[in-house]
């Protein structure tokens, strides 16, 4: 339930169309609403700023689409992360309009929000093209949840001059979110060389040795470059939230 949905309960309850009782019921209790398998929080838009967003993996391709009709009816704009083609071929029989960003196994239903002009920009930086799935990710969600955003792929450590090829990129960003796998070591070399917060994040990419994103996990927590923060392995979804409650925490100061 968002503001909008809110403030027309309010109306009809003020017009005498609507009973404050049933306006209660309206609004429900706890703000979510149980399917059984799932109990939906409507209310989240509320507390948080943005919709509850559904994590698809592990949900079969029917709840999936059951959950994202349910939230869709009280947002304008609702998404599944980590959905696969059956996910998307199940909420298209319920949702038609739904588009899915496959690189980022992003299914999205509804208008995406425009970016304020002046608002900064989020940079997603990539060490390498292995590294790219995790990175649009995040950038497919930053972009829904109605940032700007600019992308900058493939500039891993292994050829450093590559990242220092795009310095004013970098240095006019107002958050930079960093994905890298291997040993990680991307984040400090970028949080090296601006101000604005770094947000890395480490990938499942690597050899053996790498033990499935930990090597390069462990690399970005002991970074020697100040003030980085640091999400779990593969999480784009988490870096873009981040960056969104920094940008909106600015604007709103």
């Amino acid at each position: 339930m968002n503001t909008k949905t809110i403030e027309k309960i309010l109306i009809q309850v003020q017009k005498g169309q609507l009973t404050p009782e049933a306006a209660l019921g309206e609004m429900g209790n706890l703000g979510f609403e149980d399917l059984n398998f799932a109990r939906i929080d409507h209310n989240r838009v509320l507390r948080q700023g943005i919709p509850e967003v559904v994590f698809a993996q592990g949900k079969s391709p029917e709840q999936v689409a059951i959950i994202l009709e349910r939230l869709a009816l009280k947002n304008p704009l609702v998404f599944a992360t980590r959905a696969q083609k059956d996910d998307l071929d199940a909420v298209k029989k319920l949702l038609p309009s739904a588009i899915y960003y496959e690189e980022a196994h992003i299914i999205a239903v509804g208008e995406r929000p425009e970016p304020k002009p002046d608002s900064g920009y989020v940079l997603i930086v990539s060490a390498g093209t292995s590294d790219q799935a995790v990175a649009e990710e995040a950038a497919v969600t930053a972009t829904l949840l109605g940032l700007r955003i600019d992308r900058l792929y493939d500039v891993g450590v292994s050829g450093i001059h590559r990242l220092l090829s795009y310095q004013d990129l970098l240095r006019n960003a107002s958050v930079i979110v960093v994905v890298a796998g291997m040993e990680g070591a991307l984040p400090s070399v970028v949080g090296g060389i601006v101000k604005c917060p770094v947000i890395a994040v480490p990938t499942s990419v690597g050899y053996g040795a790498s033990f499935g994103g930990v090597a390069a996990l462990l690399g970005m927590l002991n970074s020697c470059a100040m003030g980085i923060s640091v999400v779990n392995i593969d999480s784009g979804f988490s870096a873009a939230v981040i960056a969104y409650r920094i940008l909106n925490l600015t604007q709103r100061k």
